[in-house]
């Protein structure tokens, strides 16, 4: 079962957020969580936010613990 997080209109450099998201992809929530508030880059604040909101969303509707995440799919669009 797959949750999902949508971040829109969000004033940053794709390129910029991109560096923080390819070194979330594939760990665990609490995992991304941790590495989220220790960088250093400004692009972490609004992606830790979206993380917590996925999190939030899969316990909401699934029922499910948030240590059994993961996080599968991140990606960045431009435009």
């Amino acid at each position: 079962i797959e949750v999902c997080a949508l971040g829109q209109h969000i004033a940053m450099s794709a390129h910029k957020a991109r560096r923080v998201i390819d070194q979330i992809r594939g760990r665990s929530y609490e995992e991304t969580l941790m590495i989220l508030e220790l960088m250093p880059y400004r692009a972490c604040y609004p992606i830790l936010k979206l993380v917590y909101s996925a999190g939030a969303n899969a316990s909401y509707s699934m029922g499910s613990n948030e240590a059994n995440l993961i996080i599968s799919k991140a990606e960045v669009n431009e435009g």
